[in-house]
């Protein structure tokens, strides 16, 4: 018995040495003239030499912030060791959808997010600094931003991921405050189209942007999921696409993550 509990106490032991480490600190904007909190967790390794990783982009959903995912999903640390990658959390604010918004300069978080923090990352961090190390995914809300800006700056990220991912918020004019960021969406939301991912997809173009997409079928999201799915498809667009049993929730979003990053892993090799 004694023996016994001194390796379970060693394989834990062993387990939180491989854990990685987590950062946290403050990004400036100078588009927002302002700086914003960011996790940003690098594997165990990390601090042995000059080894340089590629980086994840995780983007939180609508009314979360930069510690979402460290907190309510702790496995990204040893996820980040075990594919031997940064994991970068950055705050999203409360509802940017990460947009610039045309009616808010206080929101330009396309340029913050797609541009400026990982400019920062780069100058600060030991990362591979090329979209062929680069890649974006998120929650929800920053679902959406994943794919959006992936699509629209492919100078900066080279693959991305949708988990649960707003895709199209069209269908829900009344919904997540997108009436302050774009104005009035229009007949049939017309107004708002170009700043939906489904917007975007007459840049993609086949063998460009490897994505991850996936969504639980009882979330309500899945509509618009199967939709963008759908016109991928129809333009050749390559892509995996998952649908699971699961609700838009952190259960779903806890299990879908490993799923995700092990895309990335195997696109970084």
């Amino acid at each position: 018995m004694k023996h016994t509990l001194t390796l379970l106490l060693l394989f834990f032991g062993l387990q939180t040495l491989r854990a990685g480490n987590v950062d946290t600190v403050s990004i400036p904007s100078a588009a927002m003239q302002r700086s914003y909190k960011c996790v940003v967790v690098t594997p165990a390794s990390y601090k042995e030499g000059t080894r340089r990783y590629p980086v994840v982009y995780l983007l939180h959903g609508y009314s979360g912030n930069y510690a979402n995912w460290v907190t309510k999903v702790p496995a990204i640390k040893e996820l980040a060791d075990t594919y031997q990658c940064m994991i970068v959390c950055p705050d999203g604010a409360f509802m940017s959808w990460y947009l610039n918004s045309p009616l808010d300069s206080t929101m330009r978080f396309e340029t913050y997010v797609g541009k400026e923090i990982p400019a920062y990352i780069d100058q600060h961090y030991q990362t591979l600094p090329d979209p062929r190390h680069r890649a974006i995914t998120g929650l929800s809300m920053g679902g959406h931003g994943a794919l959006y800006l992936a699509i629209r700056h492919p100078e900066m990220f080279g693959a991305a991921g949708s988990i649960s991912g707003g895709v199209d918020f069209r269908p829900f004019p009344k919904s997540w405050e997108i009436v302050k960021l774009l104005g009035e969406p229009g007949k049939d939301g017309a107004n708002w189209t170009a700043y939906t991912v489904m917007g975007q997809l007459n840049k993609l173009q086949p063998g460009t942007l490897p994505m991850i997409i996936d969504c639980g079928v009882k979330d309500f999201f899945i509509d618009v999921n199967r939709a963008l799915h759908q016109k991928l498809l129809e333009k050749g667009i390559d892509h995996d696409y998952i649908e699971r049993p699961g609700q838009h929730d952190w259960n779903y979003w806890a299990n879908s993550i490993h799923y995700q990053l092990l895309f990335f892993h195997r696109f970084f090799q």
